[in-house]
């Protein structure tokens, strides 16, 4: 009778150990760090445009890319919206814009449109 009794007391545990790990609260999402909205840190968010839109923003002479430096934080942002979105062609654009938050386009933004063309 004692080894029935184990018997039945493993079954009805191990029935219940899925239900008991089922019932535990999904681990929390991966979160990432905030956005370095310092005037060094969107300068550097900025300097990652560097390689195809020039230094500051200025892009080379006779380059196919437009440069960024002096044009209108507006216009900067709704370019990028446009690029995130999938209105605008692009060739890369449209995945470097899905990496930024709106707060930070609108840093990078106006960034861009205090340098100096």
């Amino acid at each position: 009778m004692t080894m029935r009794f184990a018997t039945v007391i493993l079954v009805l545990a191990s029935c219940a150990l899925p239900c008991a790990i089922a019932q535990q609260a999904a681990p929390p999402a991966p979160s990432f760090a905030p956005a370095n909205m310092t005037r060094a840190g969107v300068r550097g968010m900025a300097a990652t445009c560097t390689a195809c839109h020039g230094t500051n923003g200025n892009a080379a002479a006779q380059s196919a890319v437009p440069g960024l430096a002096g044009r209108s934080k507006d216009e900067i942002a709704q370019a990028m919206a446009q690029f995130k979105g999938g209105q605008r062609p692009a060739t890369v654009m449209h995945q470097i814009a899905k990496g930024f938050s709106d707060a930070e386009v609108a840093a990078i933004a106006d960034y861009f449109s205090t340098q100096a063309r």
